[in-house]
């Protein structure tokens, strides 16, 4: 009896299990010719919670790429892309769902306003908990083009599809529904996945199912896959397959990964080491395959080694590989089998990845330099990057955030991250900030609990919370500063080394903690180069004071090891010899920051910056280093070969920023120059000023910015009675102020300034405001208005040096990159500075000096060409105000960046029918480096 009680016990608990199992059974028809799939579906979803549901939610990520209006619309137009917003509408996609039943009958459901993605379904019967819904969909595909996300149709013709079929949403006391932002973070409950796939001939199909049965139709290929509890389901259809599957043991690793003409058994070995060590790691995978795609490296990099061109190899072929392949697999590995949030909690996830690579490296190439091969070239091997190892590359790409207070807490939802912090900042400090704790912690507590976390939780619902509890349980250490200060804030760490007191068996150390947080430091005793002791210090408010052992110590370090990820550690430690701290280093060419020495930076700069003084060569001395630093200075002396002199300028700056504040940073100082202002006549400019900068501190992935600034612009000129652009006195000083507001978006972009100058003899007032549109049409529409008027006026009414200009600038403040800033006639003339008129054509009445108010338009003709259009009124003295105008052709190579202006009707007439029609045609040019730089830091910061 008692047996066959427990029999029947095991088969109804088998039978439970198997009935709250979810299921999706899928059959899709692949029309590849018109790029869709038509699919019939069946989900059934187990109510794990204790709610009774009336309402459920689906994810359609493949409706995101429906309009130009979708979150994911709007996340790539955020990140500078315009291929999105100016393709064709077959090429973006979309998911037409015909209908939605229960038990055969039709359902209500609707798409969430501003959320297409996204599909509530009212059931017709109320879900009770431990109960499930089965739904029956169909509906259409339209896939998308590839280039928008990597997923979707290539040029190629080959399909990379992820997140391709609609799956529930995941409900555990609240509904876990996100639009698709391109991020690779849909938040899938496990099922088991029945999928019949009928594909056309010539295709081959690559997935991390297991495949059941193929048959071979008249019209095509039948595909049967299948699997256990999967979570992510991605299918790779190619003409020409470049996948290839090696099996170890019970586990395949199919991978397409580039190899750089690697020999075979050279990549089953490499393939067999990461297969074991993952097993090593985290246990056996629950799946046949592990698909390792080329595709998701693309989307998840290997940083640094992206950047380089094929035929410049600064890492072994091999180890190149081998980390690739590693990085993904990991992140497969972790995605397919721990069921968290990912947008949630996306820094677990990251953390581990992160963690295993650095721990990989260690353990397998500890003498890997940060610049692989190159190190050893002769003139790069003299650089303190060259004695740097690959793992130090973490903490430098962390500090390009934490050192220029762009850093965002680790706890952060991931798509309220700066593309920059999602993509690399905050991998990398949740992999150091575990490196740091295992560090604290001791005796592999951390790797040792993380290893047990992933074997214990695999395919069971967690989170962070529960991995803290867990981690928490292992070490009788206090841990509370990472779980609160280090991954809920941004709070920096930065220690130092205050003061220090030697006896003949002892030393006092005063240990300074220069930021408002509880985070532990390392405390090293060092005798020529050798660790004597280590010991933590804890819970250092602000200064705290310790006696430890001499033992023939000479020198004192925080962080010696450089496990803590610090913004500062140029003041870790202190000498005991009574030497200097810090010597003082030249070195040629920037460097990576060596923190005990001073440096000093040399580099040769050939420039060309106006006509007058053509090229230049010269030598710039400074300071700054990879990572930025608060304290500034460059000394630049050039020799000019046309005007054969010496010019240059000198700047030093300061900047201090805040945390927790719209006010980010306060920058101050002063920078001076030298340079020709026309033929064989030179300019020295001196400015003192100081800036104040503000941003949304609530969300970084905001464009909205304004700035206050205050200027004194000292000039002193060598006069020439000739120069028709010349003022009555040669040196004058102006002082500035200004307000600027921008919100610098691709389909929605404003900013305004308003500006206050007051020199000697005048005293102006003007306000500028610029506008730009880019229509669901794809039409462009700019809009710039200028008001400026003199408050006092007392210069000389024959000079229009101070004057308003209508369309070129004097720039008598010296502030605009003209190249011949002084010319009346020739190509040069021509240069367009889009600045206080900003008219084209060249008028009668190119100046005033009372008033002047101007509205400059212009959009979208074709592509990039516009058509543009000036008003304006302006009013000089003792004349009556004039109405003036003009139009023409504006070719937009790259706004703002590379511009052409064609005059075509103006005040002037037809300008196209006047003689030297070219002499009329204006550019807009920019070559300043740190201008064309902008192009890139806008997608990522």
């Amino acid at each position: 009896m008692k047996i066959r009680l427990f029999i029947s016990f095991i088969l109804l608990s088998l039978y439970f299990s198997a009935y709250s199992q979810n299921k999706i059974d899928l059959t899709a028809s692949f029309n590849l010719q018109e790029k869709q799939i038509k699919i019939s579906q069946t989900i059934t979803y187990f109510n794990t919670s204790k709610t009774v549901l009336d309402t459920i939610y689906l994810s359609n990520w493949a409706n995101s790429f429906s309009s130009k209006k979708t979150p994911l619309a709007k996340r790539i137009a955020e990140e500078y892309k315009n291929d999105f917003h100016l393709a064709k509408n077959e090429d973006r996609g979309y998911s037409v769902i015909t209908s939605i039943r229960q038990h055969n009958t039709d359902v209500f459901f609707s798409e969430l306003k501003n959320q297409p993605d996204i599909v509530k379904v009212a059931l017709n019967k109320p879900l009770k908990p431990n109960e499930a819904y089965t739904l029956k969909l169909d509906y259409l595909v339209q896939v998308p083009h590839a280039k928008f996300t990597s997923y979707g149709v290539t040029n190629g013709g080959d399909y990379n599809l992820k997140y391709w079929y609609i799956t529930p949403a995941v409900y555990n006391t609240d509904w876990q529904y996100y639009s698709n932002k391109n991020l690779n973070d849909l938040f899938i409950p496990k099922a088991d996945l029945n999928f019949i796939l009928q594909i056309p001939k010539g295709y081959t199909l690559i997935s991390e199912l297991d495949t059941n049965k193929i048959e071979e139709t008249t019209d095509g290929q039948t595909i049967i896959l299948e699997g256990k509890n999967r979570i992510n389901s991605s299918l790779f259809l190619s003409k020409k397959s470049t996948f290839n599957t090696i099996q170890d043991g019970d586990l395949a690793l199919v991978s397409n990964l580039p190899d750089k003409n690697l020999e075979v058994i050279e990549k089953v070995l490499i393939t067999e080491k990461i297969k074991k060590y993952l097993t090593k790691k985290f246990g056996n995978y629950p799946h046949k395959r592990l698909l390792i795609s080329e595709t998701d490296y693309n989307k998840d990099p290997l940083y640094g080694l992206n950047f380089l061109p094929n035929f410049l190899r600064a890492y072994p072929n091999s180890f190149e590989y081998e980390i690739k392949l590693l990085k993904v697999a990991i992140r497969n590995y972790l995605e397919n089998t721990l069921l968290i949030n990912p947008r949630k909690e996306q820094w677990l996830l990251d953390g581990i990845q992160t963690y295993y690579l650095i721990t990989y490296v260690e353990e397998h190439y500890p003498n890997m330099k940060f610049l692989g091969n190159f190190a050893d070239i002769w003139g790069i091997r003299t650089f303190h990057a060259a004695d740097m190892h690959f793992n130090d590359k973490y903490n430098i790409a962390f500090m390009l955030m934490a050192r220029t207070n762009r850093d965002q807490p680790l706890s952060m939802q991931k798509d309220s991250l700066l593309k920059f912090n999602s993509n690399i900042a905050n991998k990398y400090k949740a992999g150091l900030g575990l490196k740091y704790l295992d560090d604290f912690v001791n005796s592999n507590i951390v790797e040792n609990s993380i290893e047990e976390f992933i074997k214990n939780k695999k395919l069971k619902p967690t989170s962070s919370s529960e991995f803290e509890y867990f981690i928490k349980s292992q070490t009788n250490k206090n841990i509370d500063w990472f779980f609160s200060d280090y991954l809920t804030t941004r709070k920096k760490i930065d220690f130092k080394i205050k003061k220090v007191t030697k006896t003949e068996d002892s030393i006092t150390v005063s240990i300074k903690n220069k930021r408002n947080n509880s985070m532990p430091v390392s405390l090293y005793s060092i005798k020529n180069d050798t660790i004597v002791s280590k010991i933590w210090v804890e819970n250092i408010s602000d200064v705290k004071t310790l006696t430890i052992p001499r033992n023939e110590t000479n020198k004192l370090v925080l962080n010696y090891n450089n496990k803590i990820p610090e913004v500062n550690v140029r003041d870790n430690w202190k000498s005991l010899k009574g030497l200097s701290n810090k010597p003082l280093q030249f070195r040629l060419f920037q460097d990576v920051e060596d923190p005990y020495y001073s440096q000093v930076f040399f580099m040769p700069i050939v420039e060309f910056d106006n006509i007058y003084d053509g090229f230049t060569l010269g030598l710039k001395a400074y300071n700054k280093t990879v990572l930025r630093k608060l304290f500034n200075y460059k000394i630049q002396p050039q020799y000019a070969f046309k005007s054969k002199s010496l010019t240059g300028s000198l700047s030093l700056s300061k900047t201090h920023y805040l945390q927790n504040s719209n006010l980010y940073y306060i920058n101050y100082g002063v920078g001076s120059s030298y340079t020709s202002y026309a033929e064989d006549l030179f300019v020295r400019k001196i400015t003192p000023s100081v800036a104040f900068g503000f941003r949304e501190d609530d969300d970084f992935r905001s464009n909205k910015r304004k700035l206050l600034q205050f200027r004194y612009i000292d000039i002193h000129r060598d006069k020439v009675d000739t120069n028709l652009q010349s003022s009555e006195e040669p040196n004058y000083s102006v002082f500035n102020a200004r307000f600027t507001h921008s919100n610098d978006n691709l389909i929605n972009y404003n900013r305004w300034y308003a500006d206050f100058q007051l020199g000697a003899k005048f005293s102006k007032l003007s306000f500028n405001y610029e506008y730009r549109k880019l229509f669901e049409s794809n039409r462009q529409l700019n809009i710039r208005f200028f008001a400026g008027t003199f408050l006092k006026n007392n210069t000389d009414l024959a000079s229009i040096y101070f004057s308003f200009a209508l369309d070129r600038p004097t720039d008598y403040l010296f502030d605009y990159s003209y190249l011949g800033r002084s010319e009346q006639s020739g190509l040069f003339s021509q240069q367009y500075i889009d600045a206080e008129g900003g008219f084209k054509s060249k008028l009668n009445t190119p100046f005033a000096n009372q008033w002047i108010t101007t509205l400059n338009t212009s959009t979208t003709l074709w592509n990039y060409i516009l058509a543009y259009g000036d008003v304006g009124l302006v009013k000089s003295k003792y004349n009556t105000s004039k109405f003036v105008y003009d139009s023409g052709i504006r070719v937009n190579l790259v706004t703002d960046y590379f511009e052409i202006y064609f005059p075509i009707y103006s005040n002037l007439g037809w300008e196209v029918s006047h003689a030297h029609y070219a002499e009329k045609i204006r550019f807009k040019i920019t070559l300043a480096p740190q201008a064309l730089l902008g192009l890139f830091r806008r997608r990522w910061f």
